[in-house]
């Protein structure tokens, strides 16, 4: 193995590292639903709102924060991106009004764990690698994010159960802190080989020519209906469990399950986008997600249950994000991946502020979320569907290619 190489899944595996931070203190956020609410006296309602809106927020900040890491390096965007979401989760408990919880979580949380996600992460080391080994590598990082959420949802509980939810999030703000030594290793001082070529595109009309591409934009709609699923069951399926009389355990460990099963399902679905077609991966996954539910919807409401549920929804969780990112690699090269992908993550995002704030809506106004779960099952087999046109040859080619 040369220097080069072993430099960049040195990279990755940093990469891997900061993101089960980042988005292992992120997934566990609704476990501080209910005790928020009973401390506060806010309401289901408005607390969604505030992560409704720092589910948009992460996804607006991944565009903007990955043309950043583009122009001048990850190191920065991702150093400055862990320090605020420290200091949104320290002043959290000091909020006492659905602003306040909006500033703290929906806006500073959001942005710095966006800040040191996907867009910035995977564009780091997918600027090292072939176009063979890009995909297996946003397996890795994404595995560690999954894995971030085995290890967070209990240890938030317990956090929660021994401290209380203000001394919790105080906590989650140190382990952030603690976790910055990674970032030197995600971002060497030495230059990716791939980071800059003769004659390329600048960035703007890239993503001007991206808007126009229809294969770009049905990713986005199929990665909207991602990001729904994700943040309604991320923001309520505590409550779900809650409203079916189970303890609170059963929801940290069913997303803990989540993260642990998505480990295996992101290295298999980052593995499986070398031999395969990267839709077809990705309709096979939101295909998946609509029969699970309509499954869970059928079945008894016991703890094993939603461990099973947990364990199905957890192989295709986050792993639709490696074929995501390598049909937007194929499609325009790696050059500003991590900005062109940061905006197939804000559309992920704005499905995610609808999921988790309809979802709101929906418990405040019938006492339960049966027509989120519907709506759910529905979006998940249209995006099966909207994958399947997407053509994956680069667009320069497609463009040459004759009619």
């Amino acid at each position: 193995m040369t220097a080069l190489k072993r430099e960049a899944w040195i990279v990755t595996l940093a990469a891997a590292a900061v993101l089960m931070v980042t988005m292992g203190s992120r997934q566990s956020l609704g476990l501080f639903v209910s005790p928020l609410n009973t401390t506060t006296g806010l309401g289901i309602t408005t607390i969604s709102l505030a992560l409704a809106v720092g589910q948009f927020t992460w996804g607006a900040i991944q565009p903007i924060a990955g043309a950043v890491a583009d122009r001048y390096g990850p190191g920065k965007v991702i150093v400055v991106g862990m320090i605020v979401l420290a200091l949104g989760s320290a002043i959290t408990p000091f909020m006492t009004s659905g602003f306040g919880l909006i500033v703290s979580l929906g806006v500073l949380a959001a942005i710095g764990s966006g800040a040191g996600s996907f867009s910035v992460l995977i564009g780091a080391a997918s600027q090292r690698l072939t176009a063979n080994e890009r995909g297996k590598a946003a397996g890795i990082i994404n595995a560690g994010g999954s894995f971030g959420q085995f290890v967070f949802a209990p240890i938030t509980q317990k956090l929660i159960s021994g401290l209380g939810w203000m001394g919790a999030m105080w906590s989650l703000a140190l382990i952030t802190l603690a976790a910055l030594p990674l970032v030197r290793f995600v971002a060497p001082k030495t230059t990716a080989p791939a980071a800059h070529a003769a004659g390329e595109k600048k960035m703007w009309p890239t993503v001007r020519g991206a808007m126009g591409d229809r294969s770009y934009l049905l990713l986005h709609a199929g990665f909207f209906t991602c990001g729904f699923h994700i943040a309604f069951l991320v923001t309520h399926l505590p409550q779900e469990v809650n409203l079916c009389g189970l303890p609170p355990t059963v929801a940290s460990w069913s997303l803990a399950i989540i993260g642990l099963a998505n480990i295996v399902g992101s290295l298999v679905a980052g593995s499986a986008t070398s031999r395969y077609r990267s839709k077809y991966i990705l309709a096979l996954m939101y295909g998946s997600r609509a029969a699970l539910i309509g499954w869970y919807l059928l079945a008894p409401k016991t703890a094993l249950t939603f461990y099973v549920f947990a364990a199905g929804l957890g192989f295709t969780w986050l792993a639709t994000v490696p074929p995501t990112a390598a049909i937007v690699g194929k499609l325009f090269g790696v050059r500003y991946l991590a900005t062109l992908f940061g905006l197939t993550l804000l559309s992920h995002q704005i499905g995610g502020f609808l999921g988790a704030y309809l979802g709101g809506l929906a418990y405040e106004g019938s006492g339960n979320y049966q027509w989120m779960w519907y709506a759910d099952m529905a979006l998940a087999a249209l995006a099966a569907v909207v994958n399947l046109p997407i053509r994956e040859a680069p667009v320069a080619a497609v463009k040459a290619a004759p009619a």
